[in-house]
């Protein structure tokens, strides 16, 4: 080490006072020990003196800049920590994209599964056509859970965020004073197509269902928007990996222009095993089962997702298990268990959001017709004062 790297250092331990007594630091700065530090400063640390005196740079500032010179590895690490860390949070944000984008099952342009998994994700059970759904039996939750919930693996829930009595206990009446359209349906997967859609024919894929719930609804009294827009096909070619990228900004755009909009459905059909038929009977027709889903922006790998933050999270609960007692109530064995998992999946630009797995590639287009009778009839008796 140089003469002016040690006189540096011995320096920077007294300007730090590391490990020394304090008493003595002050006799060491005070009398004639201040005058041969002066001293040493202007003889051996010219650049520190010229620059307290004409920059007025704190000693403190400058011997840290000065020390980091003669340890410039310190530098180093800290610059390539922060690096990595940017690296990293980039390489998990496009991660937990990619895993909010494929946790539907992919499907060709005739809704049929493209490679089935070797292990089927769990069907959600159908709701019990016995279930208890009063208020003292909702409040236990283990007894809510089992009935109403399936938990994906990948992520948790507790008793404070599912407790009934709370949920139940939000309104989610529409407000009659404004005026113009309340409701807006989309669909972030327009391909998705039943076991007799026609291929070509919208008027038989989800996009043809999100048409006669919007008719139905609008038959009640309740006005109901439909955007059509298509988020799964890039340059022709079925691609999911960013649909609910591509669909955010359009539907951001649309509840802007329509500030009366209070509710939000993202209308899918889920994919299963091709031996799957998810149908019961409703008013004497068959009928589609239909599964809320809810993203809770957490996982167990990540924890909570910040940049994935929904503030409506408790409102998007409240919604889906209104809806689900209320058709639990009024057409048992219609809906399937809500399925609970990580991610967002848009749920957080309305309170009032719901996404809907309506049926499966496996049903017909009646059945979900049905299905879309008993759909409107359950939001009309949740929503309507």
């Amino acid at each position: 080490m140089t003469i002016t790297g040690g006189i540096l250092v011995l320096y920077i331990v007294i300007s730090m006072g590391a490990g020394i007594d304090k008493k003595w630091m002050n006799s060491l700065l005070a009398g004639p020990n201040k005058m041969l530090l002066n001293h040493i400063q202007e003889t051996y640390l010219t650049g520190f003196s010229y620059t307290v005196k004409k920059h007025h740079v704190s000693a403190d500032e400058w011997v840290a800049q000065h020390a980091m010179n003669f340890l410039p590895l310190g530098t180093y690490i800290e610059e390539k920590e922060e690096a990595e860390t940017d690296i990293e949070d980039r390489a998990t944000y496009e991660m937990i994209l990619a895993k909010q984008a494929e946790d539907e099952n992919a499907v060709d342009e005739n809704g049929k599964l493209i490679g089935e998994p070797e292990e089927e994700e769990p069907v959600s059970e159908p709701a019990s056509k016995t279930v208890d759904l009063s208020l003292e039996k909702l409040k236990n939750y283990e007894y809510l859970v089992g009935n109403f919930y399936t938990i994906d693996s990948t992520t948790m829930t507790s008793p404070e965020e599912l407790d009934a009595e709370v949920l139940l206990g939000k309104d989610m009446k529409l407000n009659e004073e404004t005026k113009g359209p309340k409701v807006l349906i989309y669909h972030t997967h327009s391909q998705e197509a039943f076991a007799d859609s026609v291929p070509g024919d919208t008027k038989t894929t989800i996009v043809g269902i999100g048409t006669y719930l919007t008719e139905l609804l609008n038959e009640r009294g309740i006005e109901t928007l439909h955007h059509e827009g298509v988020y799964d096909l890039i340059d022709g070619e079925l691609d999911r990996s960013k649909a609910y990228d591509l669909a955010e900004p359009e539907i951001r755009n649309i509840l802007k222009e329509n500030p009366s909009i209070e509710v939000l459905i993202d209308l899918h059909r889920d994919g299963v095993a091709e031996g799957t038929h998810l149908v019961t009977e409703a008013d004497g027709k068959p009928t589609a089962q239909i599964m809320f889903f809810n993203g809770l922006s957490r996982t167990k790998a990540n924890g909570n997702i910040d940049y994935l933050y929904n503030p409506y999270i408790q409102d998007n609960l409240a919604f889906s298990l209104q809806m689900q007692l209320k058709a639990a109530q009024l057409y048992p064995g219609f809906t399937r268990h809500i399925y609970l998992r990580g991610y967002c999946y848009n749920m957080n630009l309305l309170p009032k959001t719901l996404l809907i797995e309506a049926g499966a590639q496996t049903n017909t287009v009646e059945e979900m017709k049905n299905a879309m009778e008993v759909l409107a009839d359950t939001l009309d008796h949740v929503l309507t004062p």
